[in-house]
């Protein structure tokens, strides 16, 4: 078992909140936020999961000028990561040293595909190709608290937010720095829609993950990070965490660019790996909240990967991608603090639009939300492209 890290705050915004308070009553209400795009222009009718806010609403919010160059993915971060921070208790004077480690993929793409023939024909939103590139949103994020020695952009396609989180513990661990801010954040942009459209693993309708007839994933956005420290230093702060973050793994099955496993086999190692570290056994898991995409691969390859880490005794699954989309990088943020609300609210998420149990599979994922359960322990898997899977589990205290 590693040495103990603590969650001491968290901050979420996605399509079913724009805060914690309001991301927790979605989740126990089962309030679905996938419908018709509203803020980008595509020949696509695709439904997505966005975040309500409009890019003038959120630099209202943060008393940002209207002119000032800032992307919707910078946007969504700064407002996560100052939930997170209130929560943590952490200002911007602080004596300690602090990381901030912010997955994503696309960066601030959505102002590019806006501003592109603006670029190649006049220089009048030229400030915006530097905003392009992902570390560039980070760094827009980390810039606007001015509390972070160490800043980081971890890019590993649908498992970067769950990597940063690892990096951050491992950075504590290591004893180069003392507290990270870790997750990720990610807009909805036409390059990952109609790249997604062109794989064909988008659903027309509201997606359905583990079900017999699911068609594909729907899109979502958003931004979430967790605050760790040591339990020391937490102790130290007089904080009181939230949970611990007990294990993690990471595995690289690199089966195919873009599809899982038939078996899960990196799936497998990543769960197994977080386990081994949080020192627990299979049947200690009480929750999983599954990458569940809604894809026919990703839920036959996780779900068979599952039923051999847990064997007999498989513990409650769902995907809270039915109700939030596919935050893409983003979705190992948003889906810790969905795990540890369900860790401390006593609550299993419900698996939204689900109807009939996968064939090949010996389980079924929860169809409504239970409540008044006592957990001990939640696993949270979110799977990248190229075979990059990632498993974290967080613990009661």
């Amino acid at each position: 078992m590693l040495d103990e890290i603590v969650v001491s705050g968290m901050g979420s915004i996605s399509g079913i909140g724009n805060n914690l308070d309001e991301t927790l009553q979605s989740c126990l209400q089962m309030k679905c936020a996938i419908k018709e795009l509203q803020h980008i222009k595509s020949i696509h009718k695709l439904p997505c999961a966005e975040v309500s806010y409009t890019d003038a609403e959120m630099k209202a919010i943060l008393n940002i000028a209207d002119s000032e160059t800032a992307t919707r993915t910078a946007l969504m971060g700064m407002i996560a990561t100052q939930e997170a921070l209130n929560n943590a208790k952490i200002t911007n004077d602080s004596k300690y040293r602090i990381a901030f480690l912010n997955g994503t993929t696309v960066g601030g793409m959505e102002k590019s595909e806006m501003y592109y023939f603006d670029f190649l024909e006049n220089d009048k939103f030229n400030h915006y190709i530097e905003a392009h590139d992902c570390g560039a949103c980070t760094e827009k994020i980390a810039d606007y608290f001015g509390c972070f020695s160490y800043v980081g952009t971890p890019s590993t396609a649908c498992s970067s937010a769950a990597n940063a989180i690892m990096l951050g513990a491992e950075l504590i661990r290591n004893g180069e720095v003392d507290i990270v801010v870790a997750g990720g954040s990610e807009c909805i942009t036409k390059f990952h829609l109609n790249g997604f459209n062109s794989l064909m693993i988008l659903d027309k309708e509201i997606c359905r993950p583990f079900d017999e007839t699911r068609a594909g994933l729907n899109l979502g956005e958003g931004a979430a990070y967790i605050v760790i420290e040591s339990s020391k230093l937490a102790e130290k702060r007089k904080i009181k965490p939230l949970c611990k973050l007990s294990g993690y793994g990471n595995a690289c099955d690199a089966y195919h660019q873009t599809a899982s496993s038939p078996d899960g086999d990196g799936a497998v190692i990543a769960m197994t790996n977080a386990l081994e570290t949080s020192g627990i056994e299979p049947k200690d898991i009480d929750y999983i909240n599954a990458h569940g995409t809604g894809t026919p691969n990703n839920d036959e390859s996780e779900g068979k990967a599952i039923a051999r880490v847990f064997l007999e005794k498989i513990p409650y699954i769902s995907s809270t991608k039915s109700i939030t989309g596919h935050t893409t990088s983003a979705a190992g943020g948003v889906e810790s603090v969905i795990s540890i609300l369900s860790l401390n609210n006593r609550f299993v998420p419900g698996n939204y639009n689900f109807k009939t149990q996968m064939s090949c599979l010996p389980f079924k994922p929860v169809s409504e939300v239970i409540t008044n359960v006592d957990l001990k322990h939640v696993l949270s898997n979110s799977f990248g492209f190229g075979g990059n899977n990632s498993s974290l589990v967080f613990s009661k205290i």
